[in-house]
């Protein structure tokens, strides 16, 4: 026995989809989530139509679909899109931009590694940011192979956000320092007060507590029976475009990070 049992999954899930609910209200206030420029939006539509071509009609799943970012993206190319997230005020931000918009973009709650779709469904799945914080890739990688057509094709964007740089440490710090001495302009508040040491607390127990490497998603990805898979991490264009929302030492700190797109394909 002991006075601190491990927590289990169920209630690591739970407490992500909590977290965030919470960050739901300030989520589009930050560069890297919502979308401020055209050019970044271009750069966004190149990224997928490399990848995915252009939807023409063709069904889209947006896994941890947050406020719509991505499905909107999807959408601008054609695809007939739905978006799935476990997190209610993020889905009923999604449901009113799409409105906003006048989108017609479907928003469902699910959990993106228990989707509960239909088997062989959509031509593409696309999500970003979400990989690094599963429970159980794994297990979502074969639950995202099953959904997925016969010759469909996965498009995971993300990167490795727990490991450093010494350099990336370095920028971060001066940017901190000039923004306290009003050198540098403020980051937007991307999370409410104090959540940070939830989120530490979250990322110390998920499968990729020490980062989610392309090349460790990539392996994963195969023994789940996906084919075809290539890594891209020329994602210059998109972070040049972002960069100008940060002050320049932010900029140059994402720069450095480790962040990619993984295309991989179901087998015919």
């Amino acid at each position: 026995m002991t006075d601190n049992p491990r927590l289990s999954n169920y209630d690591l899930r739970e407490e992500i989809k909590a977290y965030w609910s919470a960050r739901a209200a300030t989520f589009d206030q930050s560069p890297g989530h919502e979308i401020f420029s055209d050019a970044e939006r271009a750069a966004w539509h190149r990224l997928v139509v490399k990848h995915l071509g252009r939807g023409n009609g063709r069904s889209a799943l947006d896994l941890a679909s947050g406020t719509g970012v991505v499905s909107h993206l999807m959408d601008d190319l054609g695809f007939k899109v739905t978006g799935l997230d476990w997190a209610e005020p993020m889905l009923e931000r999604a449901r009113n931009k799409a409105k906003i918009r006048t989108r017609n973009i479907t928003f469902r709650m699910a959990d993106a590694e228990n989707t509960m779709e239909p088997d062989d469904h959509y031509d593409a799945i696309i999500n970003r940011h979400l990989v690094w914080t599963l429970v159980d890739p794994a297990s979502a990688f074969v639950e995202w192979l099953r959904v997925l057509k016969p010759g469909g094709t996965l498009l995971v964007i993300d990167g490795d956000f727990v490991n450093t740089t010494m350099f990336e440490r370095a920028l971060m710090t001066l940017a901190g320092w000039g923004q306290r001495c009003r050198l540098l302009k403020r980051d937007p508040l991307n999370a409410p007060p104090g959540m940070m040491e939830t989120h530490r607390n979250i990322i110390s127990r998920i499968y990729f507590s020490n980062g989610a490497r392309a090349e460790t998603v990539a392996r994963l990805l195969a023994a789940a029976g996906f084919e075809n898979i290539v890594i891209d991490i020329d994602l210059s264009e998109i972070h040049h475009t972002q960069a100008r929302h940060w002050n320049i030492l932010k900029g140059l700190a994402r720069a450095t990070q480790h962040r990619y797109a993984i295309r991989a394909d179901k087998p015919f």
